[in-house]
């Protein structure tokens, strides 16, 4: 699989990154705290009925103006469910999915469990994103990392849902390149899209 390169001025992508990425701070925003808290409650509900027969359920850790999972990742633990998160090793563009707390920062800076924690292969993988497009076309920070570990996952019949607000859903064509992973559905506080 190619690797994405640095965006361009003139590259659609970064573009509606740019423009996404900056609504989505926007709406969170004007989002009382017990505002969002409801949201982020309607989304763990309608995520649900996607969980009941996963044994294992890949999660992030939000940055900024994502959407959390939280309260998803409870539930599911309450259900006895095994949470992953993805791990970096220093230096590899690819992550690996492992069980456990994310306890400490990685070579990103993004929270991920202990270098000992075990390697699984989640049924389902919640996934942030800066915006979905038409088809399922998921756009995130551009730097592919997610692609690079979501393309032996799909391939295998892991469920990958994409979580956001309403806003981020946006009717919009791109073409896809060659190493984009589309997602299964779009779950926001609002309703489900399959595609």
């Amino acid at each position: 699989m190619a690797v994405p390169s640095p965006p361009t001025k003139s590259d659609k992508k970064h573009d509606i990154r740019k423009k996404a990425r900056k609504s989505r701070t926007y709406f969170v925003s004007q989002l009382e705290g017990d505002a969002r808290r409801a949201l982020e409650e309607q989304l763990a509900e309608n995520v649900a009925p996607f969980l009941t027969d996963a044994k294992t359920i890949g999660a992030y850790i939000p940055i900024g103006s994502e959407i959390s999972p939280g309260a998803i990742v409870k539930k599911a633990v309450r259900q006895g469910k095994t949470i992953a998160y993805p791990t970096f090793s220093e230096g590899d563009q690819k992550f690996t999915f492992c069980a456990g707390e994310p306890i400490m920062p990685g070579p990103y800076q993004i929270m991920q469990p202990a270098p000992d924690s075990p390697v699984v292969t989640p049924d389902v993988v919640l996934l942030p994103l800066i915006a979905c497009l038409d088809g399922g076309m998921r756009i995130g920070q551009g730097k592919g990392h997610y692609d690079r570990a979501l393309e032996g996952l799909k391939s295998d019949g892991v469920t990958l849902i994409g979580l956001g607000w309403q806003s981020q859903r946006l009717d919009l064509g791109c073409k896809a390149d060659s190493w984009d992973v589309p997602i299964d559905l779009f779950i926001s506080p609002r309703g489900v899209e399959k595609f």
